[in-house]
């Protein structure tokens, strides 16, 4: 970013009702990085998929504070959300980490569902 770009500052949370994407943009099991551009700031966050479901997470590892994926879309490992950078492992369903350098910590959840075929922010 520019250094006149009112924008440059992170958030962490959207506002409800944002569309994201149809979810056939998300192989079950696998994720996907967003970014949104908003008034407060910009939002990085993923979405994964598991059939059905989806769950969100800001993209924070909470250990190191880096994004978790050093590829584009770079998640998912072994059935766990993975940090790249240090290995972290954090369960699916609830952001725990269960095994690297932040063990009992949380990622800090992304509330979405899918309406009628596509992923939204609640």
């Amino acid at each position: 970013m520019s250094e006149g770009e009112p924008t440059g500052t992170r958030v962490a949370t959207t506002p409800p009702g944002v569309t994201l994407a149809p979810l056939a943009a998300i192989a079950d099991g696998a994720a996907r990085n967003f970014v949104l551009q908003l008034r407060a700031g910009r939002f990085h966050g993923f979405v994964v998929r598991r059939g059905d479901a989806v769950f969100g997470y800001v993209d924070r590892c909470p250990h190191a504070g880096l994004p978790l994926a050093q590829r584009l879309d770079d998640y998912v490992a072994a059935g766990h959300v993975r940090c790249t950078w240090h290995g972290a492992l954090f369960g699916v369903e609830d952001g725990v980490c269960v095994a690297g350098p932040c063990v009992g910590a949380r990622l800090v959840a992304w509330p979405v569902t899918v309406r009628d075929g596509v992923i939204v922010t609640l």
